[in-house]
């Protein structure tokens, strides 16, 4: 069962600690992607939404997960869990490196994810302080902050997922 990183970067004007609404952990917040299937390897048409707080039993078994849909194509049975804690908001720093913040894991079995789309739910802080509400949705973002006096802005929007492996450092789960 591969376990898949999503990170996310942007170019921040005059804006830092991009992220969810309620924080990279919000329950609410819906995670949009495209799906492809490990056996057929057929890709959703449309994407699917994946949230923290909705879970589903797994079919003959006691677990659960966020997502338990069967491919259209071949039949075949998947799953997605979702892996809190991970985290981050992309910050000025982040920005300016042009790093990636890491956004979310996933554990999945039977599906890849393979596209990610930003939607509405983000916020972040101006490098005055003051807090705005960001709909990613269109892909960019742009606003005057009449507090700091400056131009804010989010482009260049990219996201991907990356194969992780599981660890411990120090008593606590990270992925790598």
């Amino acid at each position: 069962m591969p376990i898949f990183l999503l990170s996310f970067k942007a170019d921040l004007e005059n804006l830092t600690d991009l992220q969810p609404r309620e924080g990279c952990d919000d329950p609410g917040y819906g995670y949009f992607m495209k799906l492809k299937c490990e056996n057929c390897g057929e890709i959703t048409p449309k994407e699917t939404c994946l949230t923290l707080s909705e879970m589903v039993s797994l079919p003959n078994s006691r677990g659960t997960a966020n997502l338990v849909q069967k491919c259209k194509f071949c039949g075949r049975e998947g799953s997605v869990l979702m892996i809190p804690g991970q985290g981050k908001p992309l910050t000025l720093d982040l920005s300016e490196a042009q790093a990636a913040a890491p956004l979310m894991v996933f554990e999945c079995r039977g599906f890849e994810p393979i596209g990610f789309l930003f939607a509405d739910g983000w916020k972040a802080r101006s490098i005055s302080g003051t807090a705005f509400e960001i709909d990613l949705s269109t892909g960019d973002f742009a606003e005057y902050d009449e507090e700091g006096e400056c131009p804010i802005s989010v482009s260049n929007l990219e996201a991907r997922f990356k194969v992780v492996h599981k660890k411990s450092k120090r008593g606590q789960t990270v992925y790598e």
